[in-house]
């Protein structure tokens, strides 16, 4: 009977579920359907169901306190520099790489791991900063440009880093926009969109860091709220044991088909391929090595399927950590501990007032204890790994009250949050150095005194261009950014001359 009643509850959950209908859903819980014959045992359940809606959805409607005159701090930051200086971390790499889960390095954050954390949500910046959202566009879904380029393109050369390939995902399911095709006729794929890359330090970072870094860097969809109906339901099987994950996740990481250009193989067959090669290259030449895999939202969940399939693989000698910001949790209890059996550390940095980081299993999660109680299941989704909490309201340049789910969410909302903090007992951090204006690319986060734009990251004038006659027209693309699945990697003596560059700090 507790089975049948916790399954009536479930379903009703599921009734209107999207992001933007979250408060509809809990007053239809806590009202209850008078047509649903609910017993007494499922009646509390539903109430608890609905005060930790309430306990996890309630935000401060006031913006914090700001003593300072925050336009005139804010144009001394002006002129003082962004990064802070790169210090030598070849001594406690293994530390901050998660060997002892970050234990007693996240309150208070210890430096060294802030600035290793904003590096790597830099990566993942660039898979949107890079990416051809113009539906008008003929390569839209692809990468503007060529892997060579990309690090110089977005002023990240300076964390010495090369890319060595282009991955490409398709999906079997159902996505309203994630694959929206190009309205052009004539387009690069139609079935395939450019889903992140694989990098590699070179010589100069490898000796600051103290290991040879490989990392996977993985996108997240353009607009969350378009998988979040399908992205919650149905847990499936992966690997050979009980472990279970989000089968729209899945789908994502191993869908493929001989008929398409990009995803003859999968995005598990293209990363996992690179990785090997590159594991093999540099444990040839007696390096040490470690595996960073990162991601924001639908990304970080690619991050935590890519993690496990690279625990299989690669030789234990191998570390292998997850960084990823405002990820979905993935899978059940067994995959949660599977992970954690086959030594993959998990960094979760989640914003307070992010809804995403509570998908799937809004409800039934590892915080509810109570439904394991009545239906002796344990089937519910669980997160993975540690966590570095941050609050909106801890930054006196960002907008606190409201509902602004997609600002709450957005990645440079989160590298924000990371450099300006210190612990969860102290203010915004004052020494904070990334440039405030980067917050708004994307979004309407940041307060209206800084005069700061919203949505400002947008190519000049849309992208079109003037040409010799005085019309403006969409430009050809350089030869060498046209998508292209065969030549889209450094070949081995390519790469190893640019390892051997140095990059300067």
């Amino acid at each position: 009977m507790a089975l049948s009643s916790s399954a009536v509850i479930h379903n009703h959950m599921n009734m209107n579920m999207k992001w933007f209908d979250m408060v509809r859903a809990h007053q239809e819980l806590t009202l209850g359907n008078p047509r649903s014959k609910i017993p007494k045992r499922a009646t509390q359940l539903a109430e608890s169901i609905s005060n930790a809606i309430h306990h996890h959805l309630q935000m401060d409607p006031h913006p914090p306190s700001r003593s300072l005159d925050l336009p005139r701090y804010y144009e001394e930051k002006l002129s003082t520099p962004t990064m802070s200086p790169r210090e030598d971390i070849s001594q406690k790499w293994r530390q901050i790489h998660g060997c002892s889960n970050w234990e007693n390095i996240l309150d208070p954050l210890d430096p060294s791991l802030r600035r290793e954390i904003i590096k790597y949500g830099e990566f993942t910046q660039a898979t949107y900063d890079a990416f051809d959202y113009d539906s008008f566009s003929e390569y839209c879904g692809s990468c503007r440009y060529n892997c060579n380029k990309l690090f110089d393109k977005l002023g990240l050369s300076k964390n010495g880093y090369a890319v060595t390939k282009y991955l490409y995902a398709m999906s079997h399911i159902e996505l309203p926009r994630w694959l929206e095709r190009s309205h052009v006729a004539d387009t690069w794929s139609r079935d395939s969109n450019w889903i992140g890359y694989v990098a590699v330090s070179n010589d100069q970072e490898t000796r600051r860091i103290g290991r040879r870094d490989i990392v996977v860097a993985w996108r997240g969809t353009v607009a969350p709220s378009e998988w979040y109906e399908d992205f919650q339901r149905k847990l499936v099987p992966i690997g050979k044991k009980d472990a279970q994950v989000e089968h729209g996740f899945l789908s994502i990481y191993t869908s493929k088909c001989d008929k398409t250009r990009y995803n003859k193989s999968s995005a598990s067959d293209q990363v996992m391929k690179e990785i090997t090669k590159l594991v093999k290259l540099y444990e040839e030449k007696g390096e040490e090595i470690s595996v960073t895999i990162t991601g924001h939202s639908l990304g970080g969940a690619l991050a935590l399927l890519n993690a496990y399939e690279a625990a299989h693989i690669v030789p234990n000698n191998v570390p292998i950590s997850v960084i990823s910001f405002g990820a979905p949790r993935v899978g059940n209890v067994t995959f949660k501990q599977e992970l954690e059996e086959m030594g993959v550390k998990t960094l979760r940095v989640v914003v307070k007032q992010d809804w995403v980081p509570r998908m799937p299993g809004l409800v039934f999660n590892e915080g509810f204890k109570l439904f394991d109680e009545i239906t002796g299941l344990e089937w519910g989704y669980r997160h993975v790994g540690s966590e570095l909490k941050l609050d909106v309201g801890s930054s006196p340049y960002l907008k606190g009250g409201g509902m602004n789910l997609p600002g709450f969410h957005n990645l440079e909302t989160y590298l924000h949050l990371v450099d300006g903090y210190l612990s969860s007992g102290t203010p915004f951090r004052s020494e904070a150095k990334r440039d405030v204006a980067l917050v708004n690319k994307s979004c309407d986060m940041l307060v209206d005194e800084l005069r700061i734009p919203q949505c400002w990251y947008q190519l000049a004038n849309k992208g079109l261009v003037c040409n010799d006659h005085g019309r403006w027209v969409k430009p050809k693309r350089d030869p060498d950014d046209i998508p292209s699945h065969d030549d889209d990697a450094l070949v081995p003596d390519e790469m190893q001359r640019y390892m051997m560059t140095s990059v300067s700090s």
